[in-house]
């Protein structure tokens, strides 16, 4: 039986490209697929080794399947040179329309993976700020475990700021501004900076009404990870005004700056996370709280530009709802109203 398509069927069938047949067209999608899953790579890693390792396959084989998509777009991607791989500007405009549909295949076939398999697993890393991590992460994880045993986490604290790909972590919890374009960085909630101080410190020095007053009281001051002392920030008038504290007393650990100012040692500033609870309970209270700063925030951050595992994801949502139902926001903002 002659099965050949003549050319009415096949200008009739939505699938075949005319004169080449649907055989020739899955073959062309095919390919076409292979291209766009190689570009996608390629794109993100830099160069054509790295994008294959990614996927697996030889630096040639990835040349080759990008080469192919160029042909049958008839447009250049990639400007390549004996040192450096970079998009043209209709790669640019490509990598930005293709991106997100990838990755959405990419998680559905790891969705149906993780069904088989069944439960998430594996082993997760995770960084922290020290306090953020200190004081709420850690708590968290006994409920996490007891939800998915068959993921194990590795948290390390580290106020430096997170190189995921060197550092092999998976999820990174950040605080302050987020400016890096290079990972998603979703807001669990409001980072409220307070300046506080203990009843006795208030009792022997009244406390500022201005900033400037500031400059005669004893300060405790944070060092970051940099080696720069942390300089206080204010909002005045709708602007940021920055504060050099006088440095009668530095920590590297806030949790060191908060027993010096429990002791009476001076003023500092906080995270509201940190002091609520001293707060509440008068054993510190707020100075100056209507110039707190609120342009920051406490975020769960991961690389944007790979596919989330189901052991990442699971741990990305339980802490985010997690976080966010102790409300240590509502409670800073509650203390606020008590000055």
């Amino acid at each position: 039986m002659d099965t050949k398509k003549s050319p009415a069927d096949t200008a009739a069938d939505p699938l075949a490209a005319p004169g080449t047949g649907a055989d020739s067209l899955a073959d062309s999608f095919a390919t076409s697929y292979a291209g766009v899953v190689a570009f996608i790579a390629v794109a993100s890693e830099g160069n054509f080794a790295k994008a294959g390792d990614r996927l697996g396959i030889g630096r040639s084989a990835v040349s080759r399947s990008v080469q192919k998509l160029e042909d049958q777009l008839g447009i250049r991607l990639f400007v390549r040179t004996t040192r450096s791989t970079s998009l043209t500007r209709e790669g640019e405009r490509f990598y930005e329309n293709c991106f997100p549909g990838v990755e959405r295949i990419v998680q559905a076939l790891d969705d149906m993976r993780e069904l088989r398999q069944g439960p998430p697993s594996g082993q997760l890393r995770v960084c922290s700020t020290v306090g953020f991590g200190r004081k709420i992460v850690a708590p968290l994880l006994k409920g996490f475990r007891d939800a998915y045993p068959d993921i194990s986490v590795e948290l390390i604290l580290d106020d430096a700021s997170t190189d995921f790909t060197k550092d092999r972590i998976d999820v990174s919890f950040r605080n302050g501004r987020m400016e890096d374009s290079q990972v998603i960085a979703k807001q669990l909630i409001p980072m409220q900076m307070l300046l506080c101080a203990s009843p006795a410190y208030a009792a022997a020095h009244p406390l500022p009404r201005e900033i400037e007053d500031l400059a005669g009281h004893r300060c405790v001051n944070f060092r970051l990870a940099s080696g720069r002392v942390y300089e206080w920030e204010f909002k005045v008038g709708g602007h940021m005004r920055k504060f050099a504290p006088p440095a009668m007393l530095a920590f590297n650990d806030a949790d060191l700056v908060l027993q010096a100012v429990l002791d009476g040692e001076g003023i500092a500033q906080m995270a509201g996370y940190q002091i609520s609870e001293h707060l509440r309970a008068g054993t510190l209270v707020a100075c100056l709280p209507q110039y707190s700063p609120d342009d920051r925030g406490h975020y769960l951050c991961y690389l944007s530009r790979q596919h989330l595992p189901g052991r990442i994801r699971v741990f990305i949502d339980y802490m985010t709802a997690r976080i966010r139902a102790l409300d240590l926001q509502s409670l800073d903002s509650q203390l606020l109203k008590n000055r």
